[in-house]
């Protein structure tokens, strides 16, 4: 249970839906409320699909590419903490390659589960090497179970909190999404830090 715990908050903290819920307003302004629930369905679909084959398929990467645990954590914690300063700048958008060409394509697209809703705004690197990290680190497989179980859980809040944006904008407002992205900004920032310290430590320890 306390790997799931601790999983669970750390890819909630740094997929970070509530950063996401602005931009997919803005995309969906113009569909139905069964539309919206549908986006946001397929998007939780989709992020769920590449979480599950960066967890289980990622290793395989850095086999291939001859990437050690340790490069990959720092790495992949540098990334993280980027996009946590993004947050707390409140560039999280940009940071996500959501720039005005990017936007007005979105709106032109039939289809923005995937992208740029999957890909790139939540399902970004930093998330994609975490899972790696934790594969290569809990071989266990009951271990293994919990994570994938907090994968679950992530897609499936991810699903919920989309599919109230609408809501969740009008209750929290501009200010208040701003205030939390800020707030779980922070925490992103302190997990890819705790990420850079590990593996550092650990490359110290080898030797």
């Amino acid at each position: 249970m306390e790997i799931y715990l601790l999983s669970f908050a750390a890819l909630f903290s740094v997929i970070n839906p509530l950063g996401t819920v602005p931009i997919f307003v803005g995309l969906t302004g113009q569909n139905s409320k069964r539309e919206k629930a549908q986006i946001s369905f397929f998007t939780a679909l989709y992020v769920f699909v590449i979480l599950g084959v960066s967890f289980y398929l990622g290793k395989y990467i850095l086999i291939f590419f001859g990437i050690t645990l340790e490069a990959l954590k720092i790495a992949g914690g540098m990334i993280i903490v980027s996009s946590g300063f993004a947050l707390l700048s409140g560039n999280f958008t940009q940071h996500k390659g959501m720039k005005k060409r990017e936007k007005d394509d979105a709106f032109n697209r039939s289809e923005i589960s995937l992208t740029p809703l999957a890909i790139p705004m939540l399902a970004g690197p930093g998330t994609i090497s975490l899972l790696i990290t934790y594969q290569k680190e809990y071989q266990n497989f009951n271990d293994q179970i919990w994570i994938v179980a907090a994968i679950v859980s992530v897609s499936a809040s991810i699903y919920l909190i989309l599919k109230s944006g609408n809501y969740i904008v009008k209750a929290l407002g501009a200010s208040g999404l701003n205030a939390l992205s800020r707030i779980i900004g922070f925490i992103v920032i302190a997990i890819g830090v705790q990420y850079v310290i590990g593996a550092v430590s650990d490359l110290i320890f080898e030797k």
